[in-house]
């Protein structure tokens, strides 16, 4: 019996330590905004561990009086309606109110503009069913599940969902935000440093809500600007046959329908229902953060996405193994 206890305080330890390791620790802010919402954090658990230890006192003080009694011993009388209006009454409502204003005021701190700077860095982000659309509309440039930002640096982000609710958020960097079809919010974004932040769709969405994640990645300015610079340029040609192959097998396989790559020939409102190709070979995971992005990952997906992703909208597609090894060679190369 005297293991039960031992074992409740390590499973509470564990319980109470789970923020704090793993790529979306809450209590690890990398941002003013993400600072200020685990200090939220911390005075709320503060405040229920002294409400915690005062429960505890009185019930000691009790099962102590009940001892008392027992053995015969009067322990005296206690004013009851002390209790109960006290403790009971009036210290609830002091600590309600006071956490009611406390987490209003760093709600307005958190989720208001951080100065009137018009050229800030606007992105806007479209939560799909499961992946997400990144958009740099200053620089026109479109990617997928990877966001790209200058380190400290503010960037606005635009969020909005053409099929569901969804909710943004990257717990090292700020808040949620949810992504309401028909209607655009709006959340700011500023890493201290460079770094790499993982995010989370927040709302449930559907049967791959839990494989709908994403990478934000904070560079400094110069690598930044590289990027940008980068991603404007014109797609060069394949410079290997392999590769040149392989994006006929995109194009004959149809894959051109869903996806747009740059340097791709595309017909008009084509390549626009899946995600963005156009840097896929530099991707850290495919399918938003479902598996790691190498080669054997690439081709289990491309042959069967339902098995490692169900609900994803993309089809199985049924390739000779030389036709599959070329797209996986092209996909590859696109950086």
């Amino acid at each position: 019996m005297r293991r039960v206890p031992l074992f409740l305080t390590g499973a509470a330890a564990i319980f109470f330590l789970a923020a704090c390791q793993g790529p979306q620790r809450i209590l690890d802010p990398r941002s003013p905004s993400a600072a200020r919402i685990a200090e939220l954090w911390w005075v709320m658990f503060g405040l229920a561990a002294a409400v915690t230890i005062v429960v505890l006192v009185i019930l000691s003080f009790a099962v102590h009086r009940g001892q008392q009694r027992q053995r015969g011993v009067d322990p005296g009388r206690v004013n009851g309606a002390t209790l109960v209006w006290g403790g009971g009454v009036i210290v609830p409502v002091m600590v309600i109110f006071y956490l009611v204003v406390y987490t209003v005021r760093v709600g307005a701190d958190v989720y208001s503009p951080p100065d009137t700077n018009p050229d800030h860095l606007v992105i806007e982000v479209v939560g799909h069913k499961f992946w997400w659309e990144v958009r740099y509309p200053q620089h026109r440039i479109t990617t997928a599940n990877e966001i790209y930002i200058p380190a400290g640096q503010t960037v606005r982000v635009l969020v909005t969902s053409p099929d569901v609710i969804h909710s943004f958020w990257v717990p090292q960097l700020h808040g949620k935000i949810d992504m309401i079809p028909g209607r655009i919010n709006n959340i700011w974004l500023r890493a201290d440093e460079p770094g790499l932040f993982r995010g989370q769709c927040a709302e449930y969405c559907g049967s791959g809500h839990a494989l709908m994640a994403f990478w934000v990645e904070a560079m400094p300015e110069d690598k930044f600007a590289a990027w940008v610079d980068r991603r404007r340029a014109p797609a060069p040609e394949p410079p290997h046959p392999e590769i040149a192959r392989g994006r006929e097998v995109f194009l004959q396989a149809g894959c051109h329908e869903c996806h747009a790559t740059r340097g791709a020939p595309l017909p008009p409102r084509l390549g626009q229902v899946g995600p963005d190709l156009s840097d896929f070979g530099r991707r850290r995971t495919i399918a938003a953060g479902t598996l790691p992005n190498n080669r054997g990952n690439l081709g289990g997906w491309i042959l069967d996405p339902q098995r490692i992703k169900p609900g994803s909208r993309m089809p199985g597609t049924a390739l000779a193994g030389d036709d599959l090894q070329a797209l996986l060679t092209y996909l590859q190369s696109l950086r």
